[in-house]
């Protein structure tokens, strides 16, 4: 089938209405290839809700800083730790992240409870590097859980597993060492995660229903079972990510380095991308260069359209408001996403109708929609022949009709 580029192009999705769907051998190879869509628990909720919002957030936030600048610059933790005097978020407010969320059309949220520079935005009762013993005083999680459960939004928990601040963390020969040990450091890999075990339950066990774990910054010799293992018996529904101490329920392709994401007609196994809304930093900084709405939308409809989750970032100022940059970008994806949306959620990947990467294929019923992630170098726009050709076809972002042709 050939759809014109003159009438393709005025918007990135096409809903083509088939009498039936059919596509002989290559839908059949599909079916072989696969792709997960439930674990058959509590923890189904992932595939439902499908885009989420992802916050990086903490001290670092008061310099305006990425998050891990703390070891790219070698700061001691003399230097560093100052910084959490002047973290006062009083204009922090929970219910403005969640009404941003919900205008972009995501539908979860995860949090960075601890990044590596080791400050806890919560009241742990494990170190006083944390969010209560700074001018602020509340502990910010406690907040931003009451909000999500009132609301029923689910929220995950993002925990980093290296921790710069705690002197019994074992830094030294990791494939990339974050910082040589300090005077007085006593690396200890069983202390410590004696240390993240006890972090670990008290997340899941103070502040309501958890529904997932976003671990970061692990490595393979550090892994121990037992404390993923802690976290589902405490919080079934949680989903967990392959960074921390096994190899977890979903993958994490990260911004546009996976190949896999570009490659891969649909994904064989759960996975969750994550990309931030700026290219420079996760966290806020004032300088930030944003990537285009056109960028990000691209990058969305490849995950989403190929059965993964997409988990979009955004660094809240050191007030605790979400930047208007970020905020801005967040709606005008929303406004795409309410448009398209019938096309990227509740479908199967359909790729193997697709002749080439830059089209991107779902599929409901006997609705093929038609995604395109980059403009085409020819006039046209050509699928993998069908058994039988579409009823109509309809533009999503205007409801205007589509021309095509057999070829």
């Amino acid at each position: 089938m050939q759809i014109s580029r003159r009438n393709f192009i005025k918007a990135a999705t096409v809903a083509a209405i088939l009498p039936r769907f059919h596509a002989g051998a290559a839908e059949s190879e599909a079916g072989k290839g696969g792709f997960m869509r439930h674990f058959g628990d509590g923890r189904d909720w992932f595939f439902e809700k499908r885009f989420g919002m992802f916050i990086h957030w903490g001290i670092y936030s008061v310099a305006g800083w990425h998050e891990q600048h703390m070891f790219r610059k070698k700061l001691s933790r003399a230097e560093y730790v100052p910084f959490m005097k002047q973290f006062n978020p009083v204009k922090f407010n929970p219910d403005e992240w969640l009404d941003i969320a919900e205008q972009a059309g995501m539908k979860y949220l995860t949090f960075t409870t601890k990044h590596v520079d080791g400050f806890c935005m919560w009241d742990t009762k494990q170190t006083d590097f944390k969010v209560t013993r700074t001018p602020y005083a509340k502990d910010i999680l406690a907040r931003l859980a009451d909000a999500c459960h009132r609301r029923k939004f689910p929220l995950c928990l993002y925990y980093s597993c290296a921790d710069m601040n705690q002197k019994n963390y074992p830094s030294a020969g990791r494939p990339y060492e974050l910082r040589a040990p300090e005077p007085g450091d006593e690396p200890d890999l069983n202390r410590y995660l004696e240390f993240v075990r006890a972090q670990v339950r008290e997340l899941c066990t103070n502040y309501g229903e958890i529904h997932g774990f976003w671990w970061d910054a692990n490595v393979i010799k550090h892994r121990d079972s037992s404390i993923n293992a802690m976290i589902r018996q405490l919080q079934p529904k949680a989903v967990i990510n392959n960074r921390g101490y096994d190899e977890g329920d979903f993958g994490t392709p990260e911004r546009d380095w996976d190949s896999s994401v570009n490659t891969k007609p649909w994904f064989d196994k759960p996975i969750e991308a994550c990309q931030a809304v700026g290219y420079q930093s996760w966290s806020w900084r004032e300088d930030e260069d944003y990537y285009s709405d056109a960028h990000l939308i691209r990058s969305i409809q490849k995950v989403l359209a190929k059965g993964g989750n997409y988990l979009l970032n955004v660094g809240p100022k050191a007030d605790g408001t979400i930047p208007e940059e970020s905020a801005a970008i967040l709606r005008r994806i929303g406004k795409w996403f309410g448009r398209v949306r019938e096309s990227l959620i509740d479908v199967e990947p359909a790729g193997m109708l697709a002749s080439n990467r830059d089209i991107v294929l779902t599929r409901r019923n006997n609705t093929l929609y038609v995604h395109l992630v980059k403009e085409p170098e020819t006039g046209s726009v050509f699928l993998h022949p069908m058994v039988d050709l579409p009823r109509r076809g309809v533009l999503q972002n205007t409801g205007e009709p589509v021309v095509f042709d057999v070829a």
